[in-house]
């Protein structure tokens, strides 16, 4: 099924205007320029998800550093929404965030999955590797975009036949729903085994959740990425010869949650410079 007027990527107002929107990750580079990327095309709220740095700090508000919508989108409302680090715990904050988008908003219909930063000094072979860290990969990465296909399409179904109270609202008359992860963006950091095995964990959710949101109106997409810096620093082992701009990969992002890709779904979208085509041409083997 097209999108309805008000799923419109034609809209005068954005292509996202009115979405609800969360935010995984939020203070990753990638998430930072997501939460941009979805106010500059007039979603009306995005819950910015976060754990704190330390187990002694407290995430709030004012401490969390996030982005602010431009002068031209201030009406987009950017939430803070801390979480607990990764623990079995974080199917319990899954259901807690959709109850509180949806006695807030009555409606969710975007649910992005953005990096993690990774620890400062990964393994650096499979021999130092250990069973505790592959756990902490896997809850840090892959449990997050299972949940999100587990619980979010049932809410991304409901329907708001009335346009609410808060700004840039608009009516929901037609299930609709994106989730979107995001995978890579380590740079040399991310590239061991057991980085390659979260990713085809999370690839597998993404080609797996395609049966599961049939009928749904919802469509499950990933972002692959390589290296990102924030400047687009020069790589010589880079075709287009840079690092990508966060930026850049918040554009395709937001090319999925908008209707322009109505038709996509199970796609894993390889956002490189080229990197993954050439192969060991640049990378020997």
């Amino acid at each position: 099924m097209d999108s309805t007027d008000e799923f419109s990527p034609y809209r005068e107002d954005g292509k996202l205007y009115g979405f609800v929107c969360v935010v995984t990750g939020a203070s990753h580079p990638i998430g930072q320029a997501i939460i941009q990327e979805l106010a500059a095309h007039g979603a009306a709220a995005i819950y910015a998800c976060d754990h704190p740095p330390s187990s002694n700090t407290t995430t709030t508000a004012q401490s969390t550093s996030l982005p602010s919508p431009s002068p031209s989108h201030h009406l987009t409302k950017i939430i803070p929404y801390p979480t607990s680090p990764p623990s079995p715990a974080i199917e319990h904050e899954t259901l807690a965030l959709i109850d509180e988008i949806l006695a807030s908003f009555g409606r969710l219909d975007i649910w992005i999955c953005s990096p993690i930063p990774l620890p400062s000094s990964p393994p650096p072979s499979i021999f130092s590797t250990t069973t505790p860290i592959l756990h902490s990969l896997f809850e840090t990465h892959a449990l997050g975009p299972f949940f999100a296909l587990k619980h979010a399409p049932a809410a991304m179904g409901k329907l708001s036949p009335q346009k609410g109270g808060y700004p840039n609202a608009v009516r929901k008359t037609q299930k609709y729903g994106s989730i979107i992860t995001v995978i890579g963006g380590e740079g040399e950091k991310g590239g061991g085994v057991e980085y390659e095995m979260v990713r085809g964990a999370v690839l597998g959710v993404v080609k797996g959740g395609v049966g599961v949101l049939k009928g749904t109106g919802v469509r499950g997409n990933a972002v692959c990425v390589g290296f990102v810096g924030e400047g687009g620093e020069e790589r010589d082992d880079v075709p287009l010869g840079r690092a990508a701009k966060p930026r850049e990969i918040a554009r395709v992002v937001g090319f999925l949650a908008s209707g322009f890709s109505s038709y996509v779904t199970g796609a894993s979208l390889v956002v490189d410079g080229g990197v993954s085509a050439m192969g060991p041409n640049i990378v020997p083997i």
